[in-house]
């Protein structure tokens, strides 16, 4: 393959990473391998270091170019590599003129370009008609964060909030339907706090209503993690009574401990985040919700911890994303009393084994029922509610298939 894009992190990565390879490709680049990383915890740093170590001894004539979350937040990190030849910033990676300068080293000698994330205003959608081996497809509509929680370095390898105008991401997502896809995913960094720099000010819930109402044959819209606190009443309602919004929502708790809620400064308490299952489960009860959960952030004592421990439960979670805290330089959280490294440990492998126990009760419970399911390979493909499941005879990727469930391993569902 001529270009190569290596893919970390989050959903908006994988539109942006399509956008790169197309761009890559028209402008004649050949032999080159783009690695697009995720700053989001050191650990994902580290392993985007190693990948591309990796991927130098793999293909030594390969150009190695990184960008990313990471690359933005440290170019540095990646410049000193030997393997790498250049560093792109965020607001430079998808710009059709920054492939075109790379292609010739004459019109760009420039080993690191990373430009100022805080300046950019806008955000110009991607306009992709398709994404190369995927039947499920992502449109960004946001990207950045005004929010400054204490943990996280996102905003300052992403910069402030800019949302893609409601006209852009609909028709979009009729091309793509156009194309073929069954399934769309809103996606961005903070994509609650969509509309709050447009003209009226809109909020997700009108952007949602317009994509069902304005693209009549597309037949499922997903959108993925948001802030409960910013989710509108026109959100609410769509979710209540449009079909073809999924009944999964990945939420963005971190925490279940007022105290640790209120030190990452985040914007709701434990109780706001119970509150709000409950009232989506009673407007929607087929409704599965997943959630970020960081173990081990600076003071958490064990009671702390325990209150995390017991919202898996209480919120009725079933998808579960687990992170150890890890310290990110320039973050307050960085300065705060630091929890030890084997606690820290000890208490994600918790959370993940409470998530995989919600996980299985939840597999288990959909035994005997029938599911409309987006095939993803041959054998494989998801429920509306995000649930994985194992075909038990080859299926054509893209359709969606009613299924009846019949058994449950730890990880998925497996259909007659």
């Amino acid at each position: 393959m001529s270009v190569e894009v290596v893919t970390f992190g989050c959903r908006l990565n994988t539109v942006e990473s399509e956008a790169m390879r197309r761009e890559a490709a028209a402008a004649g680049h050949s032999d080159l391998v783009i690695v697009n990383t995720c700053a989001v915890t050191a650990e994902a740093t580290r392993q985007a270091r190693q990948a591309i170590r990796r991927l130098k001894r793999e293909r030594p004539e390969a150009r190695i170019v990184v960008t990313g979350c990471a690359a933005q937040v440290e170019p540095g990190t990646f410049a000193a590599m030997d393997e790498v030849e250049r560093v792109v910033g965020n607001a430079e990676k998808t710009k059709r003129e920054t492939w075109a300068a790379l292609a010739d080293p004459g019109l760009d000698t420039e080993r690191v370009r990373v430009a100022d994330i805080m300046a950019v205003k806008e955000t110009a959608p991607h306009l992709l008609d398709g994404f190369e081996g995927r039947t499920r497809a992502f449109v960004q509509v946001q990207n950045g964060c005004d929010h400054r929680c204490t943990f996280c370095i996102i905003p300052y390898g992403r910069g402030n909030s800019r949302s893609v105008p409601m006209g852009a991401v609909v028709d979009q997502i009729a091309k793509l339907v156009g194309n073929g896809y069954a399934e769309v995913v809103l996606t961005g960094v903070d994509i609650t706090s969509w509309g709050a720099d447009l003209p009226g000010t809109p909020a997700l819930g009108a952007l949602v209503k317009a994509v069902l109402r304005h693209v009549p044959d597309l037949p499922r819209l997903r959108i993925s993690s948001i802030d409960s606190v910013e989710a509108d009443d026109d959100l609410l309602d769509a979710l209540a009574n449009e079909r073809r919004l999924m009944p999964h929502l990945h939420l963005s708790l971190q925490a279940g401990d007022d105290m640790v809620l209120k030190r990452m400064k985040r914007r709701h308490l434990r109780d706001d985040a119970i509150r709000f299952c409950e009232t989506v489960r009673g407007l929607r009860p087929d409704v599965v919700f997943g959630a970020d959960i960081i173990a081990g952030f600076p003071t958490e004592d064990e009671a702390m911890f325990a209150r995390s421990l017991e919202l898996v439960e209480e919120c009725g979670l079933t998808h579960l994303h687990v992170f150890p805290y890890s310290p990110r330089p320039g973050t307050p959280a960085a300065r705060m009393p630091q929890i030890a490294k084997p606690i820290i440990k000890e208490r994600a492998k918790r959370l993940r084994e409470a998530g995989e126990k919600a996980l299985g009760r939840h597999l288990q419970a959909q035994i005997g029922l029938t599911h409309d399911v987006l095939v993803e390979t041959a054998g494989l493909g998801r429920t509306e509610g995000f649930a994985p499941v194992r075909f038990a005879t080859e299926m054509t990727p893209g359709r969606i298939v009613r299924s009846r469930i019949v058994g449950a391993d730890a990880n998925e569902l497996i259909a007659a």
